[in-house]
């Protein structure tokens, strides 16, 4: 066994790919991280209307509301604030996913009358042991 798993890992290595249990484990940690920044909106007085949304375009993290208003939110979990940290690898690129999956579920779900809206982000920085969330209100424009 000892044997295939280094066979594995040189294949891995020269492929570039992860192995599957390493991409479970972050998977893993990206549902954790959701679950805590959803009981922290929670605490703050929003209310979960769905969780983990697709469509083709992309997923949408959470779907809350707070008050009246329907917030998108995009949870971001990184280990070190290198490369700027959770709230940069929001990248154009992945807002534009957000905006255009936020734009068909809207119309799925509310047609030609949408209630009003933001995209929220929650950058969360640390371990599962210690972590730091930051809760950026209007991320998206």
């Amino acid at each position: 066994m000892l044997k295939a798993n280094k066979v594995l890992q040189k294949v891995f290595k020269k492929s570039g790919k992860k192995p599957s249990s390493e991409k479970n484990s972050k998977r893993d940690d990206g549902q954790y991280f959701e679950s805590k920044a959803c009981t922290y909106l929670k605490q703050q007085g929003l209310k979960l209307k769905a969780r983990n949304v697709n469509f083709p375009t992309g997923e949408i993290d959470l779907i809350m509301l707070d008050g009246a208003q329907l917030v998108f939110v995009e949870v971001r979990f990184r280990q070190h604030k290198e490369f700027g940290g959770a709230a940069a690898s929001v990248d154009w690129h992945k807002q534009n996913k957000l905006i255009k999956t936020a734009q068909l579920y809207l119309q799925q779900q509310f047609g030609n009358q949408p209630p009003s809206c933001r995209f929220d982000v929650i950058a969360i920085e640390g371990t599962k042991a210690q972590f730091e969330v930051s809760w950026i209100k209007n991320a998206i424009s």
